[in-house]
């Protein structure tokens, strides 16, 4: 197990994962989202939503008006966040593959998080490409978390090998 780890210094117009609060805040996206899968774009928004949290890249919600119908299928199971509450699994839906349990949602989330209902987020390594404004993002690092990264934030990030202990 790896303690606190030093965080990477921020440059100009960057963000450190490590300045994001704990627990959690969600604010709203300027930046237009999208999510490409299976050679189309399944989701394109410009009102979606981002949660930061410590020692993570920010994970998106996009509005479920702006997925294209049929792009989402229930998965089954869940899991439990202390902060946003249950969250529902989806599989994602193109014209040739699907991509299991690549998408969630918190259908009735806590008071905090109150404007997330119902809006999904993606597994960017499952997608083809992910994109915040015209930058295209890179996963999370591991399995288990589903935060965009971008150019403008610096890690160390969850996920890497050794963050178990974090």
């Amino acid at each position: 197990m790896r303690g606190h780890p030093e965080p990477d210094p921020a440059g100009p117009g960057q963000e450190s994962v490590w300045d994001y609060p704990r627990p959690p805040r969600l604010e709203p996206v300027p930046e237009r989202l999208r999510v490409v899968f299976d050679g189309i774009t399944l989701a394109d928004t410009v009102r979606g939503w981002r949660v930061l949290e410590t020692s993570h890249p920010p994970s998106y919600y996009l509005p479920p008006d702006d997925i294209l119908p049929g792009a989402l299928a229930p998965a089954g199971g869940g899991s439990l966040c202390e902060w946003k509450g249950r969250a529902l699994y989806y599989d994602v839906v193109g014209p040739g593959r699907r991509a299991e349990r690549a998408a969630w949602a918190y259908p009735r989330p806590t008071g905090a998080f109150a404007p997330l209902a119902g809006h999904i987020a993606f597994y960017a390594g499952a997608m083809e490409a992910c994109f915040v404004g015209d930058e295209r993002v890179t996963p999370q690092p591991g399995g288990f978390y589903g935060g965009w990264i971008t150019r403008k934030v610096v890690g160390p990030f969850k996920g890497e090998p050794g963050t178990m202990g974090w």
